[in-house]
């Protein structure tokens, strides 16, 4: 299996999204002299990586083939899954999925 760097991997997600006309917001960590860090306030950790809008709202998370959902990623997708939005956990392997979902009009 060829593994893709979770960074090559948000590119051609979002090149594939706008290609199909979506709008994305990501929301990206910058570096500081803690680390990686993305600036956030109230109860925004763990808030899904990416949001893509068209003529419906889609809510996912990126991650790399190992790479797994933290406690608070996880409270994020449940939380916005049970107030009837369209979330996904989406890894390198999952591309064709991807596709099908943002090809799909509401």
């Amino acid at each position: 299996m060829v593994t893709i760097k979770e960074e090559y991997f948000f590119d051609q997600v979002i090149d594939l999204a706008h290609i199909l006309h979506w709008r994305i917001a990501h929301f990206r960590p910058a570096r500081t002299k803690y680390g990686w860090r993305t600036a956030v306030s109230a109860d925004g950790a763990g808030f899904p990586d990416c949001i893509f809008l068209r003529e419906r709202v889609i809510y996912a998370e990126l991650k790399s083939e190992t790479g797994e959902l933290s406690a608070e990623q996880y409270e994020w997708l449940a939380a916005l899954a049970e107030a009837g939005q369209e979330v996904y956990l989406w890894k390198p392997s999952d591309f064709d999925e991807i596709q099908k979902v943002l090809e799909r009009w509401a």
